[in-house]
């Protein structure tokens, strides 16, 4: 009997032995400062998420709205009304027909920017007998009239033509994901959010086509490509004008994360037409037959705040796919940025890795008794 005793002591001592050098990382917050939130330790984050079931009577309640081909009257009349007003850098070509004197030829080797009338930094240009115009903010219309007015003081009805020889007070700005970014002139031919994207040389492999910015005075539109360019609505597009920037982001943020159950769990990248909640089960293999639990397909999303001090943390939408055709209701749910699908574990599986767990310890045990009962006997 002391000999069990002290054996037994022996394999005791053994194991808190090993247990203290146990090989691998580890990290405990036992011995560390634990802020607090304000909020008791004890809560549950089930208190703080929605659960919606999602079915073939409700899921249209978490479909975005459909997106269809739109006309833009608005663009349609701003673009008629559209003329090019003139500023500071701008060159312009003044002709005065019969009086070759007042016009300075562009010739064989001058260029009609080398040979215009370039407009100063105080937005005047100087010409002769009526000295300096100013010009800035005038259309080329309203430049012609006051020319002639006031040359007709030396010149019997004077026949004026104005036109500009070269944009350079005015840009936009394309950002980011296009093939050529950089400066778009402002000219006299309206220029619109879609010309100015063909002009950058279209769209790049990465960008984001939901989520245009447009940038004006400090000011940002959130606008969709794929609505403008996919699906003709254009009520996306813009008139461009000086100083506005187009950025066109990339799309790292449109990503969804497939854990769980499933045969392949992975990140997913959400293309331009969008990812359904079917569509994201088929891209990673679609379940694992043996070991999810159907009823539990689960879409985890964080909530937007758009109340102070609300305690809920997160939307969580099931689905059940028991009766496969289930799966027609998750093809009409999209999918958003960020978005978790978890597929839980059934029961047994559940039970399966517990017993797993513990065989490793159970079979030690009855080694560790065998042994003792050997000695014992001896």
């Amino acid at each position: 009997m002391d000999f069990t005793k002290k054996l037994l002591a022996i394999v005791m001592a053994s194991t808190m032995l090993v247990g203290c050098t146990v090989p691998g990382s580890h990290l405990t917050v036992d011995d560390k400062n634990i802020v607090s939130s304000g909020q008791s330790q004890d809560s549950d984050v089930s208190d703080q998420v929605n659960v919606y079931p999602l079915t073939a009577n409700v899921v249209n309640q978490f479909k975005a709205p459909a997106i269809f081909s739109k006309t833009n009257p608005s663009l349609d009349a701003e673009i008629v009304r559209y003329q090019y007003r003139i500023g500071p850098g701008d060159i312009l070509n003044i002709t005065i027909w019969d009086h070759p004197e007042l016009t300075i030829p562009a010739g064989s080797y001058r260029s009609s920017e080398e040979s215009g009338n370039w407009v100063h930094a105080d937005g005047t240009i100087f010409y002769p007998y009526i000295g300096l115009v100013k010009v800035e903010e005038k259309t080329v219309t309203e430049i012609r009239t006051e020319v002639a007015k006031r040359l007709a003081e030396f010149i019997e009805s004077p026949q004026v033509d104005v036109n500009v020889a070269s944009f350079r007070s005015q840009k936009s700005y394309v950002t980011g994901e296009v093939n050529t970014p950089g400066q778009q002139p402002i000219t006299n031919v309206p220029l619109t959010l879609l010309d100015a994207i063909n002009r950058a040389g279209g769209l790049a492999a990465d960008a984001d086509w939901r989520n245009i910015t447009l940038t004006r005075n400090g000011e940002e539109e959130n606008l969709s490509l794929y609505a403008l360019m996919q699906r003709g609505d254009l009520t996306q597009n813009r008139l461009l004008r000086a100083g506005d920037i187009v950025h066109v982001p990339r799309n790292d943020a449109q990503k969804v994360f497939v854990m769980g159950e499933v045969n392949t769990p992975k990140l997913l990248k959400i293309d331009r037409a969008g990812m359904s909640l079917t569509e994201a089960l088929s891209n990673v293999g679609g379940i694992n037959e043996l070991s999810a639990d159907a009823t539990g397909v689960f879409v985890i999303r964080s909530k937007k705040k758009t109340v102070e001090n609300d305690p809920v943390i997160a939307d969580i939408y099931q689905l059940n796919i028991q009766e496969a055709s289930a799966l027609v209701i998750g093809a009409e749910f999209a999918l958003e940025p960020y978005d978790i699908v978890y597929v839980t574990a059934a029961p047994l599986t559940r039970w399966n890795r517990v017993i797993r767990q513990i065989m490793p310890t159970i079979s030690g045990f009855n080694e560790l008794t065998e042994g003792v009962q050997r000695v014992r006997n001896w």
